[in-house]
């Protein structure tokens, strides 16, 4: 089976994304065929468009889908065609990690999600209109098309009601924030924690301090609006970062202690190393932002030994299969107003709102099939 299908496309670094007739070369046994109703965009996606993750190019990006299945794989049994799903992140399902519940650490993530931009057993998924490979796989679903071809391990069912172009972005942004506050970082009565960027995935880590039992939450950025959104959303304090000794800010606010939980989603090397020294004894620093490939900060390893320790996070070290679903409820309870991060924009519109996210305008765009 073939579909011919639209897609933004992306042909080489730096290049725009541009909407273009694509195959889809499936479903495969294990594969799902899922038309979109709305995608986030997300700031791995740029990060792959300007050329800093070497993903394979030219080829389709997007890992926030939400759509309708319509059409499904010999072996799939987790959904049928007419099934409302969310997607997120592919895994094995066969390695330790995997079978421990953990499919975030699963041991071929990267391939599967980042690097491949095939299956896993090399095949394409995606031709262009002139027959030629186009690569995708992108975190198991290249949902910036009309039809994705996805991975079943992507999938999330939802149920018939939920509100797709709302809730696109709990496949990666939105999960990443708050599944690192809830476990991962897992904050106590009475303890503090500073999220250092208030953008989605910060702000969604917002939102889940502001569930936990933590009693000052730190929002830290540069943008006014988004230091405003985020105590709307539930942060007690916040810091701008200019012109501010971050680290001393920090030690300030807390009484001279430190920070109990630190989560960084900026990826920028400065802030790192005053979240790092703001960090009280026992604390927890958490490291959500990708920077490009590389990257290092200087860590003092005396300063690490009364109890403070680091943490690489990906995806919030989420069990998507029962994280997103209770994010769905928190939602439709109030509690999880995602609604409030989004600016939305036609399909056609994504360069728009590619740029948009470059200048800062928007926190997390939508996109609307």
């Amino acid at each position: 089976m073939s579909l011919v299908t639209a897609a933004a496309a992306v042909a080489g670094a730096g290049k725009p994304f541009t909407i273009e007739q694509i195959t889809l070369n499936g479903p495969a046994d294990h594969e799902v065929v899922v038309r979109m109703v709305a995608a986030g965009m997300c700031h791995t996606d740029l990060t792959v468009q300007a050329g800093f993750i070497p993903f394979p190019l030219p080829g389709v990006l997007g890992h926030e889908g939400a759509g309708v299945v319509e059409a499904v794989g010999a072996a799939v049994a987790s959904v049928a065609p007419g099934d409302r799903v969310l997607l997120s992140f592919t895994s094995c399902g066969t390695c330790d990690a995997c079978r421990d519940g953990r499919p975030a650490l699963c041991e071929t993530w990267l391939p599967r999600n980042l690097l491949a931009g095939a299956r896993p057993d090399g095949t394409a998924p995606l031709t262009d209109a002139d027959g030629g490979e186009m690569h995708g796989s992108f975190f198991g679903q290249s949902s910036f098309a009309r039809h994705a071809l996805v991975d079943e391990r992507s999938v999330v069912k939802v149920g018939p009601d939920t509100p797709l172009e709302v809730l696109a972005p709990l496949g990666c942004g939105v999960v990443t924030g708050f599944g690192t506050i809830v476990n991962v970082l897992k904050p106590g009565p009475g303890q503090s924690i500073a999220i250092l960027g208030a953008g989605s995935v910060g702000l969604s880590a917002v939102m889940a301090a502001a569930l936990s039992p933590a009693d000052r939450i730190i929002a830290v950025d540069r943008v006014s609006q988004r230091l405003e959104l985020a105590r709307e959303l539930g942060a007690t304090d916040t810091i701008d970062t200019t012109g501010t000794d971050l680290a001393a800010a920090l030690t300030e606010l807390t009484g001279g202690r430190g920070v109990d939980r630190v989560l960084d989603a900026t990826g920028v090397p400065a802030l790192i190393s005053a979240g790092i020294a703001g960090l009280a004894a026992g604390g927890i620093f958490a490291f959500v932002g990708a920077p490009p490939f590389g990257t290092t900060v200087p860590v003092d390893v005396n300063a690490m030994l009364p109890g403070r320790s680091l943490v690489g996070v990906t995806i919030g070290d989420a069990q998507t299969q029962s994280l997103i679903p209770a994010m769905v409820r928190l939602h439709a309870q109030g509690r999880l107003p995602v609604e409030k991060l989004i600016t939305s924009y036609a399909f056609d519109q994504i360069q728009q709102a590619a740029d948009d996210i470059h200048a800062g305008r928007v926190i997390k765009p939508v996109l609307h099939f």
